[in-house]
């Protein structure tokens, strides 16, 4: 019996994901967005506004508040 392409080889291994756990599901990306979602975005990018990132000499990094007199996360 000749050997199977790796090719092959993977659809067939991908074939049996697919039974298994269905087809991907895709959505376009260029629909319009909606009440809810233009609401939900500019509730999320005022969250990230309020916010700035301090790096530590170690290199890692955390978020304060810009916000001196907040003290809930210092």
């Amino acid at each position: 019996m000749p050997k199977m392409r790796f090719v092959h080889r993977f659809m067939r291994f991908t074939d049996r994901l697919r039974f298994f756990f269905g087809p991907a599901s895709s959505s376009p990306l260029d629909h319009e967005m909606t009440v809810e979602n233009k609401a939900l975005l500019e509730s999320q990018q005022a969250a990230t506004a309020a916010f700035v990132t301090v790096k530590r000499p170690d290199g890692s990094t955390y978020l304060v508040p810009k916000d001196p007199n907040d003290q809930s996360l210092r």
